[in-house]
């Protein structure tokens, strides 16, 4: 922890508060921790434990996400109130869980918007890698009903979903698309020079064309 402390930089800080994220501690050298401590469970909970923002991130890079049961897992993306801590947790140790379908499904139906954009965030991830077994058009139809008024995390995760069908499947392509047209949802949202923009339609076709 003092480690930690020590790292924090009040410049970066400010930058990260702009986004949700109470920390200033530079993510390369906050890896580069990780990376000489090496794998250890014990250590991880009780990183986490503190609450702090900096270890729970350290605590998301050293821990063995087979060890945790669901129960943990849910508990702990309850407690992830800050979006990288969030992503983290989910990218990094619940879709290495065995007991990632399970929460993918629980978190799906939560109606809390900010569990529930983690549902979708697995969701977005089998449709990429294992899409038997999931109701493309229900998704869609989901899509259309909801993504419009969503909170902002929800709203991102359904707009990834939607991309991702519009990628991937060929013969949901143009629903995809007509979709994201007509509700517009990140039309506007400024993207830097050389990055695709996070607005379905442009999202669909730049991901398309690069395949192909």
């Amino acid at each position: 922890m003092a480690e930690l402390a020590a790292l924090d930089d009040p410049k970066m800080r400010v930058v990260n508060e702009k986004h949700g994220d109470d920390h200033g501690v530079n993510l390369t050298k906050l890896r580069a921790i990780a990376k000489r401590l090496k794998t250890q469970q014990d250590l991880a909970v009780e990183l986490w434990s503190t609450g702090d923002t900096a270890a729970r991130l350290l605590a998301l890079l050293v821990n063995r996400p087979k060890a945790f049961s669901q129960d943990d897992l849910d508990a702990m993306l309850r407690e992830a109130v800050r979006p990288k801590v969030h992503d983290w947790l989910v990218n990094y140790v619940v879709k290495k869980s065995p007991h990632c379908e399970a929460l993918r499904v629980l978190w799906f139906a939560d109606d809390d918007p900010v569990v529930a954009s983690a549902g979708w965030a697995l969701t977005v991830d089998r449709v990429a890698k294992q899409p038997d077994g999931l109701d493309l058009d229900g998704l869609l139809d989901r899509i259309e009903k909801d993504m419009k008024d969503a909170p902002q995390r929800l709203q991102w995760a359904m707009n990834h979903c939607l991309a991702q069908i519009g990628i991937e499947r060929p013969e949901l392509r143009a629903r995809a698309v007509e979709i994201g047209e007509r509700l517009e949802v990140l039309k506007d949202y400024p993207t830097p020079a050389g990055c695709t923009s996070p607005f379905a339609p442009i999202w669909i076709a730049e991901m398309v064309r690069r395949k192909g």
